[in-house]
């Protein structure tokens, strides 16, 4: 796919764009959905957690294996294959059976996975002079698509002829136009770049992008899950509190495709992770502090933003804190293996500590101290320099 005319380019771009969209769509409409799936269900709140929590241990466990299955068989064929898995995966969870919806949810966590790690590699063997704006262009299909699946799913599921089966099951048809629009690149196979082997487990700026990565999905992907739970507790109706998921999925796309430009134009970017710490502990602190539902669509819109700047910035750390599409690869499976684990932790341990407490207080202060985290993690990323420089590996005494 490696573009050689401006038409090319943008046909290229068509195609991130299409794979970015089935990003997070398939687990982003399960969050709203929660409460109606336990109770006909009969799942536990802790189980329910498992929901959003197995595609991130999915994530986990399938991220470091993607860039060595591309380096054989080729970028394009396995994102080809994960688009069809991921049509699959979500066939499967809506079948009714609630461990059906288990395995469901595991295999799109692989399919996310993989496309979670190509991606970043793909924009920069095919467009390394505009990571930036591709990175942009693909954080933003990508939170367009989570914010139509939020607002959407539960107006989806009151048709009585779908129901919460059916509106999980209809993003299977976004995954279907995907792998067809895809299928035509079957053939290419580029082969992979001749440079040393290098683990990027050795660097310490490595590890701190990862540590940043998985704190931030922390925090999106336990909202995901609770935050339409919360409103309804505190007296907000199902339709509304999922259009608030929606809300906040929404306001992060402005951030999510102009951080990756500022960011690739600037020599660091302490400013852009002191800004998102900010926003993030001011929309937190203020569901904590004044939880009446009038004020929530302002500490929404500031959770919104702070997210749409994080994971923007730290899929644009892939780019320019690498040197080749193969380091960006390592270092986004890395990331995103470690990262996610981290980030599978948080539906279960929200939900769980909800659990024992009864309050939404406690699992919003365990929220503002990963944001300070996040903070003391952004640090070095943001000060510049690339993952094979002297000064990111480990000392030798």
């Amino acid at each position: 796919m490696q573009p050689t005319s401006r038409k090319t380019a943008w046909l290229g771009a068509l195609y991130v764009i299409i794979m970015a969209a089935n990003l997070r769509a398939a687990i982003s409409g399960v969050g709203p959905l929660t409460n109606t799936i336990i109770q006909q269900t009969g799942l536990s709140v802790t189980v329910a957690g498992l929901m959003t929590s197995l595609p991130l241990v999915a994530f986990a466990i399938f991220s470091p294996l993607a860039p060595m299955i591309a380096r054989r068989y080729g970028l394009e064929r396995v994102l080809i294959g994960a688009l069809f898995l991921l049509m699959i995966a979500i066939l499967v969870r809506s079948s009714g059976s609630a461990t059906l919806l288990l395995l469901g949810m595991f295999l799109a966590g692989v399919a996310i996975a993989i496309g979670n790690v190509l991606l970043p590699s793909l924009i920069k063997r095919d467009f390394p002079q505009q990571v930036g704006l591709l990175t942009g262009m693909y954080s933003v299909a990508m939170g367009i698509f989570a914010s139509i699946a939020a607002g959407i799913t539960i107006p989806m599921a009151n048709i009585p002829w779908l129901g919460w089966r059916g509106s999980l099951g209809s993003w299977a048809l976004l995954a279907g136009i995907g792998f067809l629009f895809w299928l035509p690149l079957y053939k290419e196979h580029h082969r992979p770049d001749n440079v040393a082997r290098y683990s990027v487990w050795r660097s310490s700026l490595a590890w701190q992008i990862t540590f940043f990565m998985g704190l931030q999905s922390f925090l999106f992907y336990a909202t995901s899950a609770w935050l339409p739970t919360l409103l309804q507790d505190r007296g907000m109706n199902a339709t509304t509190a999922g259009w608030m998921l929606a809300i906040m999925q929404f306001i992060s796309l402005p951030a999510s495709f102009f951080t990756p430009i500022l960011a690739a134009a600037l020599p660091r970017q302490r400013s852009i992770v002191a800004g998102v710490v900010i926003g993030y502990l001011m929309g937190y602190g203020g569901l904590l502090a004044f939880p009446v539902t009038s004020l929530v669509w302002l500490w929404v819109t500031l959770i919104g933003i702070a997210g749409g700047a994080s994971i923007s910035l730290a899929l644009t750390w892939f780019g320019l804190r690498t040197k080749t599409k193969e380091e960006a690869a390592k270092l986004s499976g890395m990331a995103q293996s470690i990262g996610y684990l981290i980030a599978s932790i948080g539906p279960v341990l929200i939900g769980y500590v909800h659990t024992i407490t009864g309050n939404w207080s406690t699992p919003l202060l365990i929220l503002l101290l990963v944001i300070v985290g996040l903070g003391l993690s952004g640090i070095r990323p943001g000060s510049g320099g690339f993952i094979r420089d002297p000064s990111s590996l480990p000392r030798r005494s």
